[in-house]
């Protein structure tokens, strides 16, 4: 046989050998017969444009499928929180740090026995102290000062032994007969001069003055026997027993059975010593009295 029509034997054998293979892998057998399956191509999903990605494509004759390498975006980040502006801080102007003035010290009390020179030297330092000065004694002043303040808180009036020095000019009479007398108003103006002058003190000092000097004023009440009780207690009475005196019209009719005058009415006469003073000191000076006293209590 001659060379070609053996090639062309070989050929139509191999084309005859491809066909039973390509028919081999396109068909199934089936129990009831042939049933030839005709597979629907895969629906792409629609996607949204995107941005164009590199594709690494296998060559034409891998099996591998093609692989699409999408670029990877940044994250995007929060938007930043607007900053807080904080005010700028107000500038205070400083000020000078006030220093308090340092009070001196109170200068220590002397015994009693040696205190005249003392009061006295404090009472000139108040308003209108020293003008008072004139009409007191020179010694013993603050036990003289106990004394006639608890006896006026009884409601009495010593004598003897005050702080202050005798007013000079006796009472004036007139006379109604030869044993009766009526007390004239001009008798009152020689209270004037004294009850103005200790009226003119200043009250917050001199109740400042009693106060510093109240250890001494307690001490003399002690020695008195008053061991155990305040002489503020006793100086709020006396001021009181004065302020509860009643105004007594006059005119005063007096008697003189002896040196002294008496009250010819005996409802007067029987009043307490510390109110027939006030009498006697007429009505607008015991008004004084009673008005600066009513202050100088109001700060006990």
């Amino acid at each position: 046989m001659k060379k070609a029509g053996l090639f062309t034997i070989a050929g139509v054998a191999v084309v005859t050998l491809l066909g039973l293979v390509y028919l081999a892998l396109t068909f199934d057998a089936s129990k009831s017969g042939t049933t030839t399956v005709v597979i629907a191509p895969p629906v792409e999903p629609v996607q949204s444009p995107s941005p164009p990605s590199r594709a690494i494509t296998p060559a034409d004759n891998s099996i591998l499928p093609e692989i699409r390498l999408q670029p990877q975006t940044d994250p995007v980040a929060p938007p930043a929180a607007e900053p807080i502006v904080e005010p700028l801080p107000t500038e205070v102007a400083s000020s000078p740090v006030q220093v308090e003035p340092e009070t001196p010290p109170a200068a220590p009390l002397p015994s009693l026995n040696e205190s005249d020179t003392f009061v006295f030297e404090e009472l000139r330092g108040i308003s209108g102290g020293a003008a008072v000065i004139d009409f007191l004694v020179s010694d013993q002043i603050v036990r003289k000062f106990v004394a006639l303040v608890e006896n006026i808180s009884r409601g009495e009036y010593p004598q003897t032994g005050v702080p202050y020095q005798p007013i000079g000019t006796d009472m004036q009479v007139r006379n109604i007969d030869a044993n009766l007398f009526v007390m004239d108003d001009a008798s009152y103006d020689r209270f004037n001069e004294v009850v103005d002058t200790f009226t003119a003190l200043d009250t917050d000092a001199s109740y400042a003055l009693y106060r510093f000097l109240s250890p001494l004023f307690q001490q003399a009440y002690a020695e008195i026997g008053f061991r155990n009780l305040s002489f503020d207690d006793t100086l709020r009475s006396a001021i009181n027993a004065v302020l509860a005196a009643e105004e007594v019209e006059g005119p005063y009719q007096l008697v003189k059975p002896s040196v002294m005058f008496l009250y010819a009415d005996a409802s007067i006469e029987n009043l307490q010593a510390v109110h027939k003073l006030l009498i006697r000191m007429g009505p607008e000076n015991a008004s004084k009295i009673k008005a600066k006293l009513r202050e100088f209590g109001n700060r006990l």
